[in-house]
């Protein structure tokens, strides 16, 4: 069985992550399939609440291929499980200091479900951003001259 692990690798580099939580989704039959298959993606993926309960928006799950009438829309609302304390508390911070919630990876754990990682973040500045570069440019530098 292969492991599935989809990233968002934009987020680390538009966002300062704060906290991050692991939550479960809800989900349709013929989209645990696809996610089994690998075919999602969290790119431009953001989450809210509504009355109180935490959606995830724009995560795209491909169409399962061998779904009939029966399989779902690509880009529908999902609701993410959490507890009510961590709900909470996630929304307290949202409204009070301006913070976002945005989806870090999504796996399959061992006994089969799939969960979302989100993060509770803080938007980066531009001045961030290219210090974020400069970072990785001077790490894969020194790991060039490692190999030598």
């Amino acid at each position: 069985m292969q492991k599935i692990n989809i990233r968002n690798k934009r987020a680390s580099f538009e966002y300062e992550f704060i906290e991050k939580f692991v939550a479960g989704i809800q989900l349709f039959g013929t989209e645990i399939k696809s996610i089994r298959a690998g075919k999602a993606s969290l790119v431009d993926s953001y989450c809210y609440f509504t009355n109180s309960e935490l959606y995830v928006k724009e995560m795209h799950i491909a169409e399962y291929r061998f779904g009939s009438y029966y399989n779902h829309e690509e880009k529908r609302e999902r609701k993410l499980l959490l507890n009510r304390k961590e709900l909470d508390k996630l929304e307290r911070k949202t409204k009070e200091s301006g913070l976002s919630i945005v989806p870090v990876s999504l796996f399959i754990t061992q006994k089969g479900f799939a969960k979302l990682e989100i993060a509770l973040c803080r938007g980066k500045k531009n001045y961030d951003k290219r210090e974020s570069l400069k970072q990785k440019d001077h790490k894969r530098d020194i790991d060039r001259l490692m190999k030598r």
